[in-house]
């Protein structure tokens, strides 16, 4: 299973109460457990608020555990989209190879709910992390741990803080391949082989693999865009075939959301233990995924990723006409991709938005221009970019449908920001 399901389910213990912005106050004094075993409706809560759809969320999980076995390739799922171990669990009973965290205290999060096998998709080089992390390996002997190095600088350190923290294990590390103007990632080949040879001079690590991250060299499904992509992803399968690794079932991984079909291609014939680390794919988005897809593009509708997140916010003032207030923002849903995109309004279905679009966020409002929708009413909006909308709440709410009239409350999801 690779996680503590003892620990997942302990969550439900945790009384409900003030810390929770999501919970309404009739809930307080109430486990999770209890609160879930009610089946309460979705319209005792209050707003902004953020929810999940649980058959998206299923449809979401199963589709690509299949498409990944059928493609042979294996799945570490980017936790921190989510940050919910609840989740994880979902992924990783469907098959998933491990969870991929981007920094230390996303690792300690995965520790304390002993996620089995952890990718850092990331270098780790803080001293104290390093000394927490050979404990963590020296205690917990079937702990799989995975991060990145992109320089000799990187290598070093490393060496250093393990060897000063009197590691036991070694740490295993991919040399990580990066592309011109892109994130972080050795961004010449004879480098990277530089970079591995001096891994293997490090008697605190092993090197193991190679790493990349193609999503950082496009942001559209253009023919320049995914031209771009394939050329890095050929010149990551070129970098695997070049190293020398200290184990007999090497990794290569890449892949987000938005082209694990080209990673797929370009590294599945490979001899090699492919691992994607899609993480978007289970909230999926009605913006910036919606359209990036691979199964957008080349699958039919009921077949694609659905998204499982909605927005609610209710207008607060019609200062002006034309204008109406909403009273979430910022703080509360997510706005880096795309504006949230008004879709209902509740009891009087999608008429009252049909012209409707928000043009601003506050920290704490919305500016919604164009709609019908009357002061007291509440909007359900579509969201772009899950990665930030997750972070905004501590325990979120999920539906059984979110299209029905009268939505009912099956789960709360704690996330762990």
């Amino acid at each position: 299973m690779g996680i503590d399901r003892d620990a997942v389910d302990a969550l439900g213990d945790e009384v409900l109460d003030w810390r929770f912005k999501a919970i309404p106050a009739s809930a307080y004094g109430s486990t999770v457990r209890d609160y879930v075993r009610a089946h309460r409706p979705l319209d005792e809560f209050g707003t902004p608020l953020l929810t999940f759809d649980e058959s998206a969320l299923n449809h979401n999980v199963r589709l690509m555990a299949d498409w990944t076995r059928e493609a042979g390739v294996e799945l570490a799922p980017h936790g921190k989209t989510t940050m919910a171990p609840q989740l994880w669990l979902r992924q990783l009973d469907a098959g998933a190879w491990g969870i991929t965290v981007a920094n230390l205290p996303q690792v300690r999060v995965a520790r304390a709910f002993k996620v089995r096998r952890v990718l850092l998709a990331n270098s780790l080089l803080d001293e104290a992390g390093l000394a927490w992390l050979a404990g963590e390996l020296e205690k917990e002997p079937e702990f799989d741990f995975l991060c990145w190095v992109d320089s000799v600088r990187s290598v070093e350190l490393m060496d250093e803080a393990l060897r000063t923290a009197r590691a036991q294990r070694v740490v295993d590390v991919c040399v990580e391949l990066g592309g011109p103007h892109g994130r972080t990632g050795v961004r010449d080949e004879n480098d990277a082989v530089t970079v591995a040879e001096a891994v293997r001079k490090a008697a605190t690590l092993r090197l193991v693999g190679t790493a990349g991250y193609e999503g950082a060299l496009a942001h559209d499904s253009s023919s320049e865009g995914l031209a771009a992509v394939d050329t890095y992803l050929r010149r990551l399968a070129d970098l695997y075939g070049r190293l020398s690794y200290e184990t007999d079932e090497p990794v290569v991984t890449a892949g987000g959301s938005s082209y694990f079909d080209q990673v797929v291609d370009a590294l599945g014939g490979l001899d090699a233990t492919v691992v994607l680390r899609s993480g978007a794919y289970i909230i999926h988005d009605d913006g910036f995924y919606r359209q990036i897809s691979p199964f957008a593009r080349t699958l039919p509708g009921p077949d694609r990723f659905r998204p499982a997140m909605h927005g609610w916010a209710r207008v607060v003032s019609r200062p002006e006409p034309g204008l109406a207030l909403l009273d979430a923002g910022k703080r509360d849903l997510p706005f880096d991709e795309d504006m949230p995109m008004p879709q209902f309004v509740r009891g009087r279905g999608a008429q009252p938005t049909a012209e409707a679009r928000i043009t601003a966020l506050n920290d704490q409002h919305a500016y919604l221009r164009g709609s019908q929708a009357e002061v007291g009413e509440v909007v359900r909006l579509g969201l772009s970019h899950p990665c930030t909308a997750c972070d905004k709440w501590n325990l979120i709410p999920v539906v059984d449908d979110a299209d029905a009239t009268h939505p009912v409350i099956v789960d709360l999801i704690r996330t762990w920001f």
